[in-house]
């Protein structure tokens, strides 16, 4: 799990079947210091309701990813796990 700050949303014009109706979200990690990004930003699916400049806790488990969608062979790898209340 890490720490990550959403970017903005993000809409696809053309997507795998398994994130209709899902809210995508470009999310930007934070290092263990919680100022300094870690690497690029990433797409993960959100179920929250999280906006452009919350603080978010992600994770890349498969399983819950899977969970989430609903679907075994969904692509989706970062997912949205938690608010951070600051």
């Amino acid at each position: 799990m890490l720490h990550a700050k959403v970017v903005a949303t993000a809409t696809a014009t053309l997507k795998h079947p398994s994130l209709d109706g899902q809210r995508m979200l470009l999310v930007q990690a934070y290092g263990p210091d919680g100022t300094t990004p870690d690497g690029d930003p990433v797409l993960a699916i959100d179920t929250f309701g999280a906006g452009a400049g919350t603080e978010v806790v992600i994770t890349s488990d498969g399983s819950a990813a899977r969970e989430a969608v609903d679907c075994d062979t969904t692509p989706v790898r970062w997912t949205v796990v938690g608010i951070r209340d600051v």
